[in-house]
């Protein structure tokens, strides 16, 4: 696995595997309608510093998912969440459940929070009935702190249930 910074060329396999129905709303955003769509996610989004691109060496042009930081101290983040601390978030495109890429990806960029970012807690959160998400934090850690049961998603436009989990650096 090859974590990198996404370009604005990956459009056209991001939306490859994020036009999947499956995929993004459980993530908490909607199916892509378009190359042109995925690449306004990737330019809006996606290219960030502590954003990554995931790919295979074997194809290590085709991103395949997505994992990254959003940093508090960069304006990012929820209201519960102190300086110091950051949200984790992925997706991987569903060729790909099941091969424990998730976890790999997971590790490297906690391990890249706590080394490069000098974060004190990492928080995770998964939609109600995202049970892959749930137990993708569990194998790296993350233990359950709270549920907000009517979080409003401005991008999908609903209001859902979210649990969040939190990593910390001590643990």
């Amino acid at each position: 696995m090859i974590l990198r910074n996404f370009q604005l060329s990956d459009a056209p396999s991001v939306y490859q595997y994020a036009k999947n129905p499956h995929v993004g709303p459980i993530a908490g955003w909607p199916v892509h309608t378009s190359i042109e769509n995925s690449r306004y996610y990737i330019e809006n989004y996606f290219i960030s510093p502590h954003i990554f691109a995931i790919t295979l060496q074997a194809n290590p042009e085709e991103v395949i998912g997505l994992v990254g930081l959003e940093l508090v101290d960069e304006g990012n983040g929820k209201p519960f969440m102190k300086s110091g601390e950051a949200e984790i978030s992925y997706w991987l495109g569903e060729p790909f459940w099941g091969q424990g890429l998730m976890p790999e990806a997971i590790q490297a960029v906690v391990n890249y929070g706590f080394e490069k970012c000098q974060l004190q807690s990492i928080w995770c959160g998964y939609k109600d009935g995202n049970n892959q998400s749930k137990r993708a934090q569990e194998k790296q850690g993350f233990k359950y702190d709270h549920t907000v049961e009517h979080m409003y998603n401005p991008v999908l436009d609903e209001y859902i249930i979210e649990h969040f989990t939190k990593l910390t650096r001590v643990q």
